[in-house]
């Protein structure tokens, strides 16, 4: 069986990566720091901890403007949100933002959006309310990756917040990094190396991390726990009481929080609400906007704000609420709701008995952390996998026939299938590919399963739900389902020389559903 510790060498250059573009936005800085409509000030967050903070404000102090709250990024620095900060203040917002407690010059331990961040928020708005030519009643909160996270479970706190916008977080925290009960290696050890370079991690987001690297499952039930009270998702039913409207965007390709846990929580919310999916990974599609370069995310979170903080009639709230953008080409799809976006299915049967077996990577691979999902996002170049040459032994293949006309795969591809194992406890990973003449497959999307306590040899149903994405398989491919048992991403609970049989009874057959936009 493999551990985390394989996941954790595999991912130091995507923590080094992360800290290199953290340091990039730290060289904003000393510029920021010579305009003087920037004010580094100290704040007192719950418990007396010090935030380090700073303040842009419109030129005009003689009225009040509605306040805007930006919490850093994971292992940034507070200069993170300068450049839009100052195009808020200059379209008339008071902005402040700050360095999440436990990271940089910020006093305390990193929380993970605990009990001790979400009081964070509330402090913050306060001094700004008593410090700054802030209105009470306008007050948004907004952030990207850590700082989303924290501003809508803030939001579900604290009613003074009436607009959030989520740029590439989280709603469900271990959804995210313990999505089909398997531990994501790769991202955790990312968060975990930047955690450590540019913070404090508290003791027991230590122990969370050991023991994502690890097979032990004896204290699962715990981290499920720490996880969920640090998710917007248990505290959703608050949300919509309070009324924040709220923006959420992500990438197809985060391989920190999956596209699939925004658009759960987006059905969920009954306030105004938006959804944005567009191609790249982890906080890649907002990247360019923290240096002010033109980009379609900070944009339309500007639009959010001036609409429900200042009451702009800019249209945004006639618009179609879900807008998706694909990876292969193309502008945005506008939808009425999240289910219409997979209203349209087809289905590819999976006929036969196949086994393979377990503890060998086939060659079928999600890619790495980061990296995979920025080629595909750049030069449209996702992993690719010659699907005749995978190893049967280890792989098992389906494939569909050609397709006459392009199809338009939109939202999420589900699996259903009967699986029997020969132990209790197993591992795997279900790819789908576009495959070309030639052969080879790009991948389209992919999802890991875990089971344990499960009877060797008995069959049991498998129903899994693949990765949302947007991609345009072009006329004569085919797609290919691809499953097997290793991939760098994931910890595999599979134990040596364990073997799982794929069937498809005729009273229950086995199918992949594709989710396909109609011509």
């Amino acid at each position: 069986m493999r551990t985390g510790r394989t996941g954790l060498r595999t991912s130091a250059v995507g923590a080094v990566a992360t800290a290199l573009i953290a340091g990039t936005v730290v060289g904003l800085a000393p510029a920021a720091q010579a305009a003087p409509s920037v004010r580094f000030v100290d704040i007192s967050g719950a418990g007396g901890t010090v935030l380090k903070a700073n303040v842009v404000a419109p030129a005009d102090g003689s009225r009040t403007h509605p306040l805007i709250v930006l919490p850093t990024s994971w292992g940034f620095p507070q200069a993170e949100y300068l450049a839009q900060a100052r195009r808020l203040a200059d379209s008339g917002y008071v902005v402040l933002t700050y360095n999440v407690r436990g990271f940089w010059r910020s006093g305390g331990e990193i929380e993970v959006a605990g009990p001790l961040d979400t009081a964070d928020a509330s402090k913050v708005i306060d001094w700004a309310l008593a410090n700054t030519p802030a209105d009470e009643h306008r007050i948004g909160m907004a952030g990207v990756s850590y700082g989303a996270g924290i501003s809508l479970l803030a939001a579900a706190h604290d009613k003074r917040i009436k607009a959030v916008a989520a740029l590439s977080g989280w709603a469900d925290l271990i959804g995210s990094i313990y999505s089909g009960r398997t531990q994501h290696v790769q991202a955790s050890a990312v968060l975990d190396g930047v955690g450590t370079l540019t913070g404090r991690e508290s003791p027991e987001l230590r122990q969370i991390f050991d023991r994502i690297y690890t097979a032990d499952l004896s204290h699962e039930q715990e981290m499920i726990d720490w996880g969920s009270k640090r998710s917007a998702a248990t505290y959703v039913d608050r949300l919509n009481r309070n009324g924040a409207a709220v923006l959420l965007a992500n990438a197809w390709g985060d391989t920190v929080f999956p596209a699939n846990q925004y658009a759960d929580f987006y059905q969920k919310l009954t306030v105004p609400k938006r959804l944005e999916l567009r191609p790249g990974d982890h906080a890649t599609a907002e990247l360019p906007g923290l240096f002010g370069l033109p980009n379609d995310v900070w944009t339309d979170t500007g639009r959010w704000f001036d609409h429900y903080l200042r009451g702009v009639d800019n249209g945004i709230d006639r618009e179609r609420p879900v807008q998706l953008k694909s990876r292969s080409a193309g502008g945005y799809e506008g939808y009425p709701d999240w289910k219409s976006v997979g209203a349209t299915r087809r289905k590819i049967a999976l006929a036969g008995s196949t086994t393979i077996h377990a503890n060998v990577d086939s060659g079928a691979d999600g890619g790495i952390v980061f990296l995979s999902s920025v080629l595909d996002q750049v030069a449209k170049l996702p992993p690719v996998a010659s699907i005749p040459l995978l190893p049967r032994r280890w792989a098992a293949v389906w494939k569909s026939e050609r397709f006459g006309t392009a199809q338009r795969v939109r939202g999420t591809a589900a699996l259903h299938t009967t699986l029997t194992p020969t132990a209790e406890s197993g591992t795997l990973v279900a790819y789908l590919y576009d495959v070309g003449p030639l052969g080879f497959g790009k991948l389209v999307t992919h999802a890991p399963l875990t089971w344990h306590g499960r009877t060797p040899g008995k069959p049991f149903d498998v129903d899994l739900d693949l990765f949302s994405t947007a991609y345009d398989v072009p006329a004569r491919h085919r797609l290919a389902l691809v499953v097997d048992t290793v991939d760098p991403l994931y910890i595999e609970h599979n134990p040596s020389g364990a073997q799982l049989t794929f069937s498809s009874p005729a009273n229950d057959p086995s199918y992949l559903s594709v989710p396909v936009r109609e011509q």
